[in-house]
């Protein structure tokens, strides 16, 4: 997994730049022989490289994000995207737009965490409405409701502020493009410091899939641990808003491939579903600049666009077979 993963890193920065098709051959001799002053090497080592770099930390962040919150609300369908918490950071960073147009990405990494929380916090209380308690069906709703909310929000704010429209697509549509390694690299350490702890809390979550009775049994301190998991959930779903904008269904679609690869042991789960996620997400941004070339189609719809009926399929035999 990790060979396919550097292979795609490599193969990916030999496409079409504008109009500059570099061979994969001089991507190769970029990384080994490095010479400033060939400009096809510059742009794969500034691009090309910042570009697959962004992919796959977003990819991962999103996939291990979605497993864990799979594993937190015992939902199948639970995923950044669905339950509306990249919404709530998506709608929090475009108002932080249009308050602060001028704002670092410091400050917007901040208020996508600010909003990826805040949606978090609504969608939970919602789904735990009524004598029934939380229940994967309420959940899934209470999801699409606050996402649908947040994206209206979003929308109104746009309309009252037209002149930061230009400046809100990039984050609107998803995509990778258009940033800089000095642009995310206040990010990368808080959402490392977050991947480390995603793999600390593998094994207490093995314990916590059994249920909360016979997690308090073993003595697993299960305040603590659903806490643990909520700010890994917040740090890498609104750090990869920040990054990349709303980039829907990774979150979905890769925990579930990873668990019919390698079960239900999270200790394997996590780093399978961090390499998956960043591999699936590199190959769609691949294709996404194949599709209609010479322009390029946002890497959000492409995501959208095959998770769709992943979701169908997960909702069908979830929910209607029982």
């Amino acid at each position: 997994m990790a060979a396919f993963v550097l292979f795609i890193l490599a193969a990916t920065a030999s496409v079409s730049l504008g109009q500059i098709t570099i061979p994969f051959s001089t991507v190769v001799d970029a990384f080994v022989h490095f010479d400033p002053a060939i400009t096809e090497h510059m742009l794969v080592r500034t691009t090309r490289l910042t570009r697959a770099i962004i992919a796959m930390v977003i990819g991962g962040a999103l996939a291990v994000a979605g497993a864990y919150m799979q594993a937190l609300t015992r939902n199948p369908l639970a995923s950044p995207s669905i339950f509306g918490i990249n919404a709530g950071a998506m709608f929090f960073i475009v108002l932080a737009l249009s308050i602060f147009p001028a704002a670092s990405m410091l400050v917007y990494m901040w208020v996508a965490f600010l909003g990826a929380a805040v949606a978090a916090v609504i969608v939970y209380f919602l789904g735990s409405l009524g004598r029934d308690g939380l229940s994967p069906v309420k959940m899934v709703l209470a999801g699409s409701a606050v996402a649908a909310l947040f994206a209206s929000f979003t929308q109104g704010t746009l309309v009252l502020n037209e002149e930061n429209l230009e400046s809100v697509l990039f984050w609107m549509g998803g995509s990778v493009s258009v940033r800089t390694m000095e642009n995310v690299q206040p990010l990368l350490p808080i959402m490392g410091a977050a991947f480390i702890l995603a793999l600390c809390l593998a094994r207490p979550v093995n314990v916590l899939i059994s249920g909360d009775d016979v997690a308090r049994g073993l003595g697993l301190r299960l305040g603590w641990v659903k806490f643990a998991l909520a700010v890994v959930i917040v740090v890498l779903a609104g750090g990869s808003v920040a990054m990349g904008g709303t980039i829907a269904f990774i979150g979905l679609i890769v925990p579930h491939i990873v668990r019919g690869l390698v079960g239900q042991d999270y200790r394997w789960i996590v780093p399978y579903c961090a390499l998956m996620g960043a591999s699936l997400l590199l190959c769609a941004d691949v294709l996404a600049r194949f599709i209609i070339m010479p322009q390029e189609m946002p890497i959000g719809v492409l995501t959208a666009l095959m998770g769709t009926p992943f979701f169908i399929y997960i909702a069908r035999r979830g929910f209607v077979k029982k």
